[in-house]
């Protein structure tokens, strides 16, 4: 109307995009390699036990922590990225269901720290690793690397 477009000065935002996956992928993978990491490495089976406790089998306890350990260090990585976060996705989707739903949204153990992170997984579902990801570089997407023809 003025002669101003009010989007004009956020406009450096938008090269600034690569830069916001990272920063999704971090906090995604950092989170779910902790996680990960002591059932991993300290208590398999006792996780996969509390797993059949809640009426799965007791070989989705070991998906599970596999899942989040290794799947956050793809993440991190930016490598697979779309897969590994549809399995940290739906990891985190049972864990609402069967470990944090009947303590509602904000309880003791609630489900709003496993939903956020979920929904950093859907992100990186739709969008990928972004441009400052090994899945861009072996793409032929990084500068300097061969393009397939």
């Amino acid at each position: 109307m003025y002669g101003f477009d009010r989007e004009e000065p956020l406009r450096y935002l938008d090269r600034l995009q690569p830069l916001a996956l990272v920063v999704v992928r971090l906090a995604l993978g950092v989170i779910m390699v902790a996680h990960g990491y002591h059932k991993v490495f300290g208590g398999l089976h006792n996780h996969a036990q509390f797993v059949a406790s809640l009426g799965l089998p007791a070989w989705l306890g070991y998906v599970s922590a596999f899942a989040e350990f290794f799947g956050g260090i793809l993440v991190l990585a930016g490598f697979f990225t779309r897969a590994a976060a549809f399995a940290l996705l739906v990891n985190l989707l049972v864990a609402i269901w069967k470990v944090h739903w009947h303590n509602g949204l904000t309880g003791d153990h609630g489900y709003e720290f496993p939903l956020a992170a979920a929904a950093l997984a859907f992100v990186l579902i739709f969008f990928g690793g972004g441009a400052i990801s090994f899945d861009h570089v072996l793409r032929g997407g990084g500068t300097g690397g061969f393009r397939r023809s």
